[in-house]
């Protein structure tokens, strides 16, 4: 019987070292899947990148087409502004001109000269368009400019358009401007035709002005040639007929001083004066006019003094206009009153009023007419030329004063004219 040299067998020790094994198995089994896992998301993070390269592409190609787009609208825009039959300039903030089209060019007279600043170019063409434009930096305005070119003087009307910097959802922030666009038109062919229709206008007026002296002068100069004769040839009183020529000649005066006041486009200058005292010389000039209709004229002065800032020789035509209508439809034996007061203001900072009142004992207004006697032309009879109370409304609008009318048929007028007081 044979005697073994070990107690247990051999392999005994590759039995010890099983969970070893076991444990080596489970590990390099976790690695298989976790590369697998790891070759998945890598197989879905490549899927990821061609997926985002894809659509990379997709917007080069998006963003070239429209950088190509815009370049072709800019174009575009560069040639209609080139061709627009009006000037544009485009200005930065600190003065640069960034664009200026070629029809800009020609109203300024520019040639091929370098339109760099604003400033340089308002000294070449000879009008301030910087200055224009530092006035007016955050507001839409328009000017024009008159400026000596080559074919003579062109007038140019310039608009300014600013373009803001700013936060739109925020209107209360103050915005800067960016830039500003000057829009240049030439108007030089407005400006004449307003020229043409001012010399029109101007000869229709003259013409109009000598029909109406005609008019007018023809019947009191032939009174006037027979009190002429009437004195030449003596008698026992001439006075009452150097009356009558007195109240002609002033009569005629009133007329000839209503069309040129009408018919004139100056403005009377304002000096301060006393009312009462202005306004009694006027009602004496008026004198014979009264005398010789036989209507008493009175007036009556205000206890104070009245100072106003005034025309004298304007204000003497409103007297005479309204004192020679009061005496025209007042009968004799009627009377005509003037006076001059004045009211003062509630509120002490507030001007006074002066008031001058002129009433008469006439035949009155009839109530259709009242709306239509300051209308210029207007006569209630036909027998004058209807400018009188159209001047007198016109001076007093001059004063910064009003004119109003109350009146009652068969029994008389009363005309209210106030103006501010000093």
């Amino acid at each position: 019987m044979e005697h073994l040299s070990h107690i247990e067998p051999i392999n005994g020790s590759a039995c010890l070292a099983q969970p070893e094994v076991l444990f080596l198995a489970d590990a390099f089994s976790e690695f298989i899947s976790a590369s697998a896992k790891l070759e998945t998301s890598y197989a879905k993070l490549q899927l990821e990148v061609a997926h985002l390269s894809h659509e990379l592409a997709d917007r080069n190609s998006a963003l070239k087409a429209s950088l190509a787009e815009n370049e072709r609208v800019h174009r575009a825009l560069q040639q209609i502004v080139a061709s627009m039959p009006c000037g544009v300039l485009v200005v930065e903030a600190d003065g640069a001109v960034s664009m200026i089209n070629p029809e800009a060019r020609r109203l300024l007279d520019l040639g091929d000269a370098p339109a760099e600043h604003l400033k340089s170019i308002s000294a070449d063409a000879g009008i301030d368009l910087a200055g224009f434009l530092k006035r007016h930096t955050t507001a839409e305005e328009e000017q024009e400019f008159c400026r000596a070119s080559s074919t003579g003087k062109r007038w140019l009307s310039v608009h300014n358009r600013c373009l803001f910097r700013g936060d739109e959802l925020a209107p209360n922030r103050r915005r800067s401007t960016q830039q500003s666009i000057l829009i240049l038109r030439d108007v030089t062919v407005h400006k004449q035709a307003e020229y043409e229709r001012e010399r029109a206008r101007k000869a229709n007026a003259i013409s109009e002005v000598a029909t109406t002296l005609a008019h007018e002068i023809r019947n009191p100069l032939a009174s006037l040639e027979l009190f002429a004769g009437l004195i030449a040839a003596g008698g026992e009183d001439t006075s009452e007929w150097v009356s009558h020529l007195h109240a002609g000649i002033r009569s005629l005066a009133g007329t000839v001083n209503n069309v040129l006041s009408f018919h004139g486009l100056g403005f009377p200058a304002l000096t301060e004066l006393d009312l009462a005292n202005s306004i009694r010389s006027s009602v004496e000039f008026a004198r014979p006019i009264a005398d010789e209709a036989g209507v008493s004229l009175a007036f009556i002065a205000a206890e104070s003094a009245v100072q106003i800032l005034g025309n004298s020789s304007a204000l003497q035509q409103v007297v005479l206009n309204i004192v020679c209508n009061a005496i025209r439809h007042t009968s004799k034996g009627g009377q005509v009153r003037v006076s001059v007061r004045s009211v003062r203001k509630a509120l002490k900072k507030k001007p006074g009023l002066a008031v001058i009142e002129f009433t008469d004992t006439g035949s009155g207004i009839a109530p259709e007419h009242l709306a239509e006697i300051f209308r210029p032309g207007f006569s209630g009879t036909g027998n004058t030329s209807g400018l009188g109370l159209a001047v007198c409304s016109q001076i007093v609008k001059q004063h910064d004063g009003a004119i109003r009318v109350i009146s009652t048929p068969g029994s008389g007028t009363t005309f209210f004219v106030e103006m501010p007081t000093l």
